[in-house]
């Protein structure tokens, strides 16, 4: 599949590769440049290759709230929150964000390579809520970008809204109706633009235009992935599936300990919240030039004690990074060294304090 903007891609001599069945750009230039220049300025991605799901009708709310064990029922108009769907046994379908549009009105963002069974499981969900599901994800397309200059590229759009992190707002910019949240993937400040897919063009071009004076360049995949591993922000498939709890996956922050209302796991979750997990995500920092690579083998005193799950450099730390599950016992702690198994030799690797480095995406409302 291809998205709306697949011939812009093209033009600016992106190598393209796929990803969940979609024709994407995993780099422009290179990642380093890509992945610096959205720390240090501002950086444009096509994510059009997400799904849109929007759940309308009286009970869109009760029926969020059985699928997730966030509690929607705290979100006002044009707030968002970050949850997990999750199944019977509190696994992991994939992850959302979910935002508020109106009482009656939810936009639901999911994974590229989860929407067939995401729509699948809020079918069998559904029975007995008097809600709509509509899957709006192949007439829409996103744009997001990210980077400390992301506010002053907007500005100059014509964007004025005083939008605090996690909401989302109806806006006419540049005479095209969208939504705009200020959200994002990278540990940066930013936004996503969601429009119809016949407006993508034009706006990605002005997008690029204005963003001269403040050095923008797209940016694909891979930096959109080395930006993620030093924020710490987990990714369906490598540090999320259904076999994994938001528990296990340090995801206990989005857990609301005040929910009255049930959902699918709730009672393993509350379980492992009140008794611990037998695994846990951690950071490992090599202590050596060696990489370590998704699903490379990790090992404590001599036995092996978990399975990394992400790994690469990150550019801001001139370091090897990576996050792993690991046994949760005591003493691999942070501080701890451990050893991955790299070409059958092993490598010493540091437990080290998520996230890797800072996130500046959280941004309030002026007083």
């Amino acid at each position: 599949m291809e998205t709306y903007l697949h011939e812009k891609h093209i033009a600016l001599k992106a190598k393209m590769v796929n990803f969940a069945g979609w024709d994407m750009p995993v780099q422009y230039t290179s990642i380093i440049e890509e992945h610096k220049n959205v720390r240090e300025n501002v950086g444009v991605f096509d994510v059009s290759h997400m799904g849109e799901i929007f759940v309308i009708g009286k009970d869109a709310e009760e029926f969020l709230n059985k699928i997730v064990p966030q509690d929607i029922s705290k979100l006002t108009e044009g707030k968002a929150v970050y949850c997990q769907m999750t199944n019977h046994k509190g696994g992991i379908i994939d992850d959302l964000i979910v935002y508020k549009l109106k009482d009656t009105t939810y936009l639901v963002i999911c994974n590229a390579s989860r929407v067939s069974e995401d729509i699948n499981w809020m079918s069998l969900n559904q029975r007995g809520y008097n809600i709509n599901l509509d899957n709006q994800s192949h007439n829409l397309s996103l744009i997001a970008v990210q980077g400390p200059k992301a506010i002053d590229l907007l500005h100059k759009l014509g964007y004025s809204a005083d939008q605090e992190s996690f909401t989302i707002i109806e806006s006419n910019l540049l005479n095209i109706p969208m939504y705009i949240s200020r959200t994002g993937y990278t540990g940066e400040d930013g936004f996503e633009l969601l429009v119809i897919n016949e407006y993508v063009e034009y706006l990605w071009d002005k997008i690029l235009d204005a963003g001269k004076e403040f050095n923008i360049k797209p940016a694909g995949l891979g930096a959109r992935d080395t930006l993620r591993l030093e924020a710490s922000m987990p990714l369906y498939g490598n540090e999320l599936d259904e076999n994994t709890t938001p528990v296990e996956a340090g995801l206990s922050w989005s857990i609301p300990d005040d929910k009255f209302s049930n959902y699918n796991g709730k009672t393993i979750i509350l379980q492992q919240l009140e008794n611990g997990v037998e695994k846990k995500l951690v950071g490992l920092k090599m202590l050596d030039k060696s990489v370590a690579r998704h699903g490379y083998d990790i090992y404590f005193n001599g036995e092996k004690a978990g399975c990394v799950t992400s790994g690469g450099v990150s550019l801001m730390l001139n370091a090897n990074i990576a996050l792993a599950y690991v046994k949760n016992v005591k003493e691999i702690c942070t501080g701890s060294v451990v050893q991955v198994m790299i070409r059958e030799k092993l490598h010493d690797a540091e437990i080290v304090k998520l996230p890797f480095i800072p996130k500046r995406n959280k941004v309030i409302r002026r007083k």
